[in-house]
């Protein structure tokens, strides 16, 4: 390893000592106390709940049965007429979730995260096909809208949950990716102290320790404070790659009387990193063999003494709810979000030369200098009101509600022809062109909404749900000088308004069957970056069928639906002209089967499957009709078992492992060339005694090297090597 690298193991071995300190501190208060845990499941890493009181609250176990994102109230999943899926903390401590977000919905049907492979700074997500990074990520119900660069990362540790509500959510959340949205639920105070501290690290050196405390503020009977926090860093497993990231979330939830529920937090995360050499590696030489082989998994391609990447984000928000005496309750949650980010270094794309073996840079890469400062300054706040009443032989939960988002990105982008660079036998060091700004905007976009929702209940068992939302988008992009057009100063903006609506209707049977069906619209507004006038959102529509199961034998959920999505207005190029226009569609279709259960006290269980058959049907390049993009594949299926012993001499372990299988997808729109499908296996063993925890989580048990999708022959990624993760814990 160079110097550099093992000085990054120095800096996470040194984390890891800080973090025993702190376990070491609490010891002595442990061994006052010498209580042995009574024979029930550890529910997480922070002493849990075993119940789910709320929509918000710990998920007991593995199983889920209320939320927040398919209705922006707390109901129960099973009257929400589209799927839902639900990844709590419990499941994402056993499967040993550390760092990305995406890793929690590896085991999630009908979603395809970290399609790319590994990318140190992006939870890259997509839902029914279609791309939900950017428009279609929100937190505790708040939009985290990006472009270009400007989106910010939130660390698992800060979550409660993560919630994907698949299919069209505008109806709720105004503009948003059509396949679905991914929900994150911070953690909020808990009703019972909590104290929980975690050290560990990789078999890549990369370290971290992390804090959770909840308690009464001083001898207050209304007021609840939580303080978490994380500190990571070390090596990655591209060659130069390492990082150092970190975070701290402060909050006070006060109660003043039963009626009332305030909640204020604030955040702050930094990350300081050399890129991974993931994501831009080429067909050839990755998914098929090169004249020269493979280019190697932890290929570098990059300058190890020019790459970095950094960012700070900085959070505030709040949550108001109050009960009035007439059955009226409101909510207000607001956030702001300010976010710096930088990066630079030079990446490959495609190779210099494939036609002539005498030439000495005979298969090289191209490579291209790249640069990017992004600013973006965000705000949401979303206020609802919510009452039930009974009307003819009916019940209403009726919610009317009005949400407003703003999102100001101030970016510069540059780039340059870099040296070429061998894959096999990379030599780093040669001077590299300046890079020259092609792109300098400022892109502002407002939205404001209003809309209704109400869920009528009737006859015997039947549930009619009724959604409609008007919003208003305007969007303005302000382009100023860059290297290539040093006078330019324009601005382009343009404003639509939508409507979205949904209807469902389901019926509830006494032993826990409840089909359903639906239909949604929805949109999803563009920032204008083509020639076409009069710019349109993307839209389109969903019909979706299905059952969702919660047996009475069991503590489980089963759900199985249908859909197809149509997605119209998308932009494409034609490649005789180069301009864009909004020509294209794309119709998604297919069928998800979902199924977790705290099957005993000892057993634990999840099952998945999705088929999805993407399906250009318009497009500018008319040989590109009836061709599936890229990327998707069309199956997925995972398995995940969790056994613990509860008694005897082996008290205490648990052990767990899975599959996660991704079929074949195409490398380019063309459907020329071919990615193969994979199987991935994970496994875990853990022991908890006593307040401590100890746990050893193996992703890509058998080490498994296959490419886990390419957006183009030019930018494949492979998919996550064996990593081994330990992890030791304290709650007191």
């Amino acid at each position: 390893m160079h110097g550099q690298t093992k000085g990054l193991i120095l800096k996470a071995q040194l984390l890891t000592g800080v973090a025993v300190v702190g376990l070491a501190i609490a010891m002595p208060a442990s061994a006052q106390e010498a209580t042995e845990l009574k024979p029930v499941i550890i529910q997480g890493e922070a002493g849990n709940a075993n119940s789910e009181a709320t929509a918000t609250s710990p998920v007991k176990g593995y199983v889920a049965k209320r939320s927040t994102t398919g209705s922006k109230s707390d109901t129960p999943l099973k009257e929400i007429p589209q799927s839902v899926s639900v990844v709590g903390s419990v499941e994402m401590h056993d499967r040993g979730v550390v760092n990305k977000v995406d890793e929690a919905l590896s085991y999630t049907p009908g979603v395809n995260a970290k399609p790319f492979g590994n990318d140190g700074d992006t939870d890259w997500f997509y839902i029914r096909g279609f791309d939900a990074t950017q428009t279609g990520v929100f937190m505790d119900g708040l939009n985290l809208f990006s472009y270009g660069f400007g989106g910010f990362q939130i660390d698992p540790f800060m979550l409660e949950r993560v919630e994907v509500l698949k299919g069209p959510a505008s109806v709720l959340y105004g503009g948003s990716n059509p396949g679905g949205i991914v929900n994150l639920v911070r953690k909020r105070p808990t009703d019972e102290p909590l104290f929980y501290t975690e050290i560990g690290v990789n078999s890549n050196g990369n370290a971290f320790t992390g804090v959770d405390l909840s308690d009464e503020v001083g001898s207050s009977d209304t007021m609840t404070y939580r303080l978490t926090g994380k500190v990571a860093g070390g090596d990655n497993y591209s060659d130069f790659s390492h990082d150092l990231r970190g975070f701290i979330m402060p909050q006070l939830t006060i109660v003043p009387d039963d009626a009332t529920m305030i909640n204020v937090w604030g955040y702050v995360g930094v990350l300081d990193q050399v890129h991974t050499g993931n994501g831009f590696f080429p067909y050839e030489g990755t998914v098929t063999d090169a004249p020269f082989g493979k280019i190697p998994r932890d290929a570098f391609l990059g300058e190890p003494d020019i790459d970095q990447g950094n960012y700070a984000q900085h959070m505030i928000g709040y949550e108001l709810k109050h009960a009035f005496d007439n059955g009226w309750k409101i909510t207000q949650s607001a956030r702001y979000g300010h976010l710096r980010k930088h990066e630079i270094g030079p990446y490959g794309f495609g190779y210099l030369n494939t036609t002539d073996p005498t030439n000495p840079n005979y298969y090289w890469l191209n490579r291209i200098g790249f640069e990017h400062r992004s600013k973006v300054d965000s705000f949401s706040v979303d206020n609802r009101a919510e009452n039930e009443f009974d009307f003819g032989g009916t019940t209403h939960n009726v919610m009317l509600g009005i949400d407003y988002k703003y999102y100001r990105l101030d970016h510069i982008q540059a780039a340059s022809a870099a040296t070429p660079i061998n894959p096999t036998d990379p030599v780093y060091g040669d001077p590299q062109p300046a890079n020259n700004s092609y792109l300098n905007q400022v892109i502002t976009q407002r939205q404001v909404g209003a809309y209704v929702q109400d869920q009528i209940r009737f006859g015997e068992g039947w549930l009619a749900t009724l959604n409609g939302r008007y919003d208003y988008v305007d969007t303005e992009t302000h382009n100023g000088p860059t290297f290539w057009a040093p006078i330019q100063d324009f601005t382009y903006s343009y404003d639509k308004t939508a409507f979205s609506g949904r209807a469902g209707l389901a019926y509830e049977f006494a032993n826990g069957l409840t089909p359903y069906v639906g239909v949604a619209t929805f949109f999803n507004p563009i920032v204008a970056t083509s020639l076409t006038p009069n710019i349109k959102p993307e839209e389109g529509n969903q019909i979706e069928a299905g059952i969702k199961y919660e047996p009475t034998f069991i503590d489980g959920a089963i759900s199985a639906s249908l859909f197809e999505i149509r997605k119209k207005n998308v932009v494409v190029t034609d490649p005789s002209t180069m301009l864009s226009s909004q020509l294209g569609e794309v119709r998604s279709r297919g069928f998800e089967f979902e199924s977790k259960a705290n099957l005993t006290d000892s057993w634990k269980a999840i099952a998945g499957f999705s088929y999805t058959d993407l399906e250009i049907t318009e497009d500018t390049n008319s040989a590109l009709v009836g061709n599936t993009p890229y990327l998707q594949p069309k199956v997925q299926a995972s398995l995940w078992l969790d056994y613990a012993v509860l008694r005897g001499a082996l008290e205490g372990i648990s052990v767990g492992g899975g599959v996660r299988y991704q079929g074949w997808s195409w490398a380019d729109n063309e459907n020329n060339k071919k990615v193969p499908g994979a199987a991935v296996f994970d496994a875990a063993i853990r022991y908890e005694k006593e307040n401590w925890g100890a746990s050893l989580n193996v992703t890509n048990l058998f080490d498994k090297e296959y490419v886990k999708g390419c957006g183009g022959l030019s930018t494949c990624g492979y998919g996550d090597a064996r990593t081994i993760t330990f992890k030791l814990s304290k709650k007191w």
